[in-house]
């Protein structure tokens, strides 16, 4: 070995870096409380709860799972967002954040959605990016807003950061609380549609781009995070679509 002489650095990496400017940019040292709420249908495959296990959440932040266990996925939310809105204490958290049993989600994929609601304070909720299952799946990131008349057609956002749609699946999007405190959009806000009127014609919508419509009539906007890229876990065939 050869002899050298060490000069000791007390500062630290962060202290020399650009550390400071980037903790105010996060955004994390504000009020990040987060309820998310899981609909289930009572039994989730070990692969999805692994991956679950190594989610990330803000330092000494609040952050607590509900469970909706055996209700239609519209109803699972409905019933749990007024659970939580009867709730004197979690009413008054900033954010919900929805977690589907089939999807599975990078560590820090809740940090990232947190960031970008800071840098993006016009959008009301942003969710991963994840894709319809099987073959020629669809990103599910619904409808340009800058296309007329307004639709829900899958496009494909931008590669990374955020783009605005008008609606967005419900397996891993963080909204902030004020959308359901606002008392802006008619309830419910959850139901999945399947109708027929004669005059009409039928009429079909899950129970999130149900949602999401109502919403955006009320003024809200959505955006689609290609930084938070999420899989879609095909239990049948243990394939991650």
């Amino acid at each position: 070995m050869k002899p050298e002489i060490i000069a000791q650095d007390y500062q630290g990496a962060h202290n020399k870096g650009k550390s400071l400017s980037r903790v105010a940019t996060e955004g994390l040292y504000k009020n990040c409380s987060t309820v998310c709420i899981v609909p289930t249908r009572g039994q989730i495959t070990a692969k999805v709860v692994q991956n679950w296990l190594g989610m990330m959440t803000p330092m000494n932040q609040k952050f607590t799972r509900v469970f909706a266990i055996g209700l239609e996925v519209g109803e699972a939310y409905e019933q749990t967002l007024d659970a939580i809105l009867s709730n004197l204490e979690l009413k008054k958290w900033k954010f919900v954040l929805t977690l589907e049993e089939d999807n599975l989600i990078p560590p820090d994929g809740l940090i990232r959605l947190l960031q970008q609601m800071h840098k993006h304070p016009e959008l009301d909720a942003i969710g991963g990016l994840y894709w319809t299952k099987g073959e020629g799946g669809q990103p599910m990131c619904y409808g340009d807003p800058k296309t007329f008349p307004k639709n829900f057609i899958p496009f494909a956002p931008k590669d990374t950061g955020v783009t605005e749609c008008n609606g967005l699946g419900m397996g891993f999007t963080l909204f902030r609380m004020k959308v359901f405190t606002s008392g802006k959009i008619e309830k419910p806000w959850f139901k999945t549609l399947q109708t027929f009127d004669p005059g009409k014609g039928s009429a079909a919508m899950t129970q999130d781009l149900y949602f999401f419509e109502k919403a955006g009539k009320a003024g809200f906007r959505f955006g689609c995070s290609a930084d938070v890229r999420v899989g879609h876990y095909d239990y049948e065939n243990d394939k991650v679509w």
